[in-house]
């Protein structure tokens, strides 16, 4: 028989003895730092998607109240759509979504409708609608603030805010 078809004795010692396995271990302990660091990129990733949503909603609910007040046009010039700097919705004296309102009583109810949804949709959300200009043309300036989460737990969050101006004649 040709002694390269013999056999190998079990018995004897090879020089690479768990190699194998060495690599096998190393491959597992790569691959589990890739993973970990593609699911941190995920979550930031989610965050980021996050903070856009509440700009996003900053700016629809800045033109909800515009929008408003060109509906509303004579109590949109008499500065009926003024609300002071707060963090808490206000009640409307009428529901106007019921029975038909005048001009102020309506303005009072948008205010109203649309602090609840600025409460409820941006995070500790702060608003303020003055009016730059007085008379016609009217000019308001709508200021909506809210608190994004923080990248770590100590800190409150950072603050982001959005401002437009809106210019309303009768």
């Amino acid at each position: 028989m040709r002694a390269d078809y013999l056999p190998r004795n079990p018995t004897a010692r090879t020089g690479q003895c768990g190699f194998s396995m060495l690599e096998i271990l190393i491959t597992l302990v790569v691959v589990a730092i890739a993973l970990l660091g593609t699911a941190g990129l995920q979550v930031y990733a989610m965050r980021m998607g996050k903070s856009g949503q509440f700009r996003t909603q900053a700016i629809f609910l800045a033109s909800d109240i515009a929008e408003r007040m060109e509906a509303n046009k004579a109590a949109a010039v008499a500065g009926s759509y003024v609300v002071a700097a707060a963090s808490s919705p206000s009640a409307a004296a009428a529901d106007c979504g019921a029975s038909p309102c005048g001009g102020t009583a309506l303005a009072g109810y948008d205010i109203s409708q649309w602090e609840t949804s600025v409460a409820s949709l941006l995070p500790q959300a702060r608003w303020q609608i003055t009016q730059a200009v007085a008379g016609n043309p009217s000019t308001y300036n709508i200021f909506i603030q809210w608190t994004d989460r923080s990248a770590d737990k100590s800190s409150h969050g950072e603050t982001f805010s959005y401002t437009a101006t809106r210019t309303v004649s009768n």
